[in-house]
């Protein structure tokens, strides 16, 4: 097979197999594995080079999403597998966590209390979501056993928040209960909190 190499837009360069385009990459990645133009590759020096491209690429994305915000291991991954293959996505992925990077207790922690304190969330609403993000079954219970939230306090914020004009209408105290519900709020807690709401024992 005989490597050609086209610029492209930006720092892009586009890599050609026998005339036909294949992979793309950049001009740093092709100044540090240059191969003289019109050169004979066979297939395993070809597969590895699209390799090294497919990693950087992986690198390059996991470095970008990082930025913007922390990710768990499972976002990151499937994130990376619209545009990369397993071996480079999970390659780059390890080398993020051996940087400390990517720790999905952590992510968990700080997600967990941005729920808790922040969208006032139920516990079981918290630990739905960090399910979905694909953490670890024993990480979730051990935040979910030692959180201190008030989950009546949560509640009340809620109604006030969202559910006031709601409790106006007929019959709606009970669509706000059942919101509540679906959202994961237990019902002798819900209970207490309209207490609380009704009597006034609240700040």
């Amino acid at each position: 097979m005989i490597l050609k190499a086209q610029r492209g837009r930006g720092n892009k360069i586009h890599l050609l197999l026998d005339d036909e385009y294949v992979i793309t990459t950049d001009i740093d990645f092709w100044a540090e594995n240059y191969i003289v133009d019109g050169s004979e590759i066979d297939d395993d020096e070809w597969h590895e080079l699209v390799l090294k491209i497919n990693y950087k690429k992986a690198f390059n994305k996991c470095a970008d999403l990082l930025s913007r915000r922390d990710h768990s291991v499972k976002e990151l991954r499937d994130k990376l597998l619209r545009t990369v293959d397993e071996i480079s996505a999970d390659k780059a992925i390890n080398k993020f966590i051996e940087l400390g990077y990517l720790d999905d207790e952590k992510f968990a922690i700080s997600l967990s209390n941005h729920l808790f304190n922040n969208k006032n969330y139920s516990k079981n609403h918290v630990r739905q979501e960090l399910y979905k993000r694909g953490i670890d079954k024993e990480i979730i219970n051990e935040i979910i056993d030692n959180d201190e939230t008030n989950q009546i306090d949560s509640i009340i914020r809620v109604i006030n928040k969202s559910y006031l004009n709601k409790l106006k209408l007929e019959g709606g105290k009970d669509k706000v209960i059942a919101a509540l519900i679906r959202k994961g709020f237990i019902y002798s807690d819900i209970k207490t909190a309209f207490y609380r709401i009704e009597n006034e024992e609240y700040v």
